[in-house]
This record gives C-alpha cells, sequence and structure tokens, in this order.
C-alpha cells in the first residue's frame, strides 16, 4: 500500500454525557471525504480511542468502514495496553475490509526494543494487513528505535510509520536508514522539514477542520514541488500548531475547530474538559488569518 497525501484521524462526537454521537460522526467523514483528504484513520488519539470501550472502539471501526465504503482507505487503530486487545482490534480491521491498520507501542509497559517487535509482529499476524507503525514516545513512553525497525522490517506488510517523535534526526535516519518504509509526517510542526526529505503523506488532527488548507501545504511540497510556496503556507498555518499544542489542549482544540465549522464534536470524555471561552477565542482568530492567508497564496 502506498501512503499519499492527507490522512485524517477522524474526531469521535460526544453528546453533553459523553455518549457517542454516531450521526455526527457520520457527517464528519462525509465532510472529510468531500473535502478532499486521501484517507481516514478511525482509532487514533484524536478520536480518544483511550476513553472508549474495546465494543465502542470495534463499533466505530464498522461504522467508519460503512460510510465510507470503498471512496478512501480506512485505516484501523490497534493501540492498546493489553496485546490481547491489539490482537482483537486488527482482527476486526481484518474482517470489516480496512485497509490497514496502525500499530504504536503499549503505553506505560515500558518494553526493551526487542519486546515491543514481537509485539508489533503479533499484531501484524492477527490482521495480515499493510501497517503504518506509531512512534509517539511522548504518549506510549518508548521510541521505536533501530533494532525495533531492524526487526519488525523483515515482515512484507510493515510499509509505513507515522513518527510523531519531534526528533528531527529521527527524520533523518528514516529517510536514510529505513527507505523501504515510508515516512508519513505525525508532527504537525515538521511538516515542510518531512516533506523536504521525501515524505509522501501526513497523520493530521488539524485536518479535521481544515482539511483543505492541509492538502494545500501536502499539494505544494509533495506534488508540485514548490517549497517557496510551501515555506509561506507553513508559515501561516504555524500560530495553529503553537495554539493545538499549547497546554495539552490538542483534541479540545481540534473539536471546538469542527465545531466552528457547524459540525456537532460535543466535548471530549473525561479526564479532558472542554476549552473556555478565552481559548475559544484565540482559536478562532488564528483560523480566520490562517484560512484568509492561504486562500491568498492559493488564489495566486
Amino acid at each position: 500500500m502506498k501512503f499519499e497525501g492527507i490522512y485524517t484521524p477522524v474526531i469521535t462526537p460526544h453528546d453533553e454525557n459523553g455518549a457517542i454521537d454516531r450521526d455526527g460522526f457520520a457527517a464528519m467523514i462525509e465532510h472529510l471525504i468531500a473535502s478532499g483528504v486521501h484517507g481516514i484513520i478511525n482509532g487514533g488519539s484524536t478520536g480518544e480511542y483511550y476513553a472508549q470501550s474495546m465494543d465502542e472502539r470495534m463499533e466505530m471501526a464498522s461504522l467508519a468502514k460503512e460510510v465510507i465504503g470503498d471512496r478512501l482507505p480506512l485505516i484501523v487503530g490497534t493501540v492498546a495496553i493489553r496485546l490481547d486487545d491489539s490482537i482483537a482490534m486488527a482482527e476486526h480491521a481484518a474482517r470489516i475490509g480496512a485497509a490497514a491498520i496502525l500499530v504504536g507501542s503499549p503505553p506505560y509497559s515500558v518494553p526493551t526494543e526487542r519486546e515491543n517487535a514481537l509485539n508489533a509482529l503479533a499484531i501484524d499476524r492477527a490482521a495480515d494487513l499493510p501497517v503504518m507503525l506509531y512512534n509517539y514516545p511522548g504518549r506510549m513512553g518508548i521510541n521505536m528505535g533501530e533494532e525495533f525497525l531492524d526487526r519488525v522490517g523483515r515482515s512484507k506488510n510493515i510499509v509505513a510509520i507515522k513518527e510523531s517523535s519531534g526528533d528531527i534526526n529521527r527524520v533523518h535516519l528514516l529517510a536514510r536508514d529505513y527507505p523501504h518504509i515510508q515516512m508519513s509526517c505525525g508532527m504537525d510542526d515538521q511538516a515542510l522539514e518531512f516533506f523536504a526529505w521525501g515524505a509522501r503523506s501526513w497523520v493530521c488532527g488539524g485536518s479535521n477542520f481544515l482539511p483543505r488548507e492541509h492538502v494545500a501545504l501536502w499539494r505544494a511540497c509533495a506534488i508540485e514541488g514548490d517549497f517557496d510556496k510551501g515555506r509561506r503556507i507553513m508559515s501561516a498555518m504555524m500560530p495553529l500548531m503553537r495554539v493545538l499544542e499549547q497546554g495539552g489542549k490538542f483534541i479540545q482544540c481540534i473539536k471546538h475547530g469542527c465545531e466552528m465549522n457547524g459540525f456537532h464534536a460535543g466535548p471530549p470524555r473525561p479526564p479532558l474538559k472542554p476549552l473556555n471561552k478565552d481559548d475559544k477565542r484565540q482559536l478562532e482568530q488564528v483560523v480566520r488569518v490562517l484560512k484568509r492567508t492561504v486562500a491568498g497564496i492559493e488564489a495566486e
């Protein structure tokens, strides 16, 4: 499988009591498809998988596939503390006809590189689907290092990695030493650097509410090779990156951004709380300027 373009880890809308709004979820997916994203990820951290039961995770993966059909590839997240749960999600992804699975390190347990590789390969075997690895040491507690990559890279299914470490040296390492594993941007404020080093895809939570602007940056860099234009678009997006990452309010900002577009997102599930009025006002101002600036660049 070749990963090309913008892959959106879709949000999970909730009502005020935290119950899943399935109609709102379907509406978000339809909006993303209409906006030109290239793939949908269900069960990512932006979708709050960690706050869902296994039954909910499987149900939402099935619903995502039902809504998408064959219009776009669906990638199903399998991250869990327990290997049995990850295997169950991988098997479910295969049953519903997902295009690929997202495989991360198990949080909290801090396995060795060898243990983590064996864990990933067990999930791989359960689905026998293309795998996008998910390296996010800030949330998982460990890095997918060279020993890990050497071991899992022997599987024909390990085709890509979403790199979310924030360490630019990892981008260099992956581009130079692991060219057979497609590198996907997983650190929004480094998107330009990822594209310069050959990344062809970007997994970005912000594309839930700014899909066209994210597609514009990808197109400028990865398709047109116009890094002057890409830098201008990236410069316009940097204030958004800072707002999204500040104070650990990433998911809350994404959900409010969707509400700004007229879609129901609702509050995040505990322990997270919605944005306050000042945070909402700041995000709204940043988004207004961003949209206007990127539209101007695209119109030239």
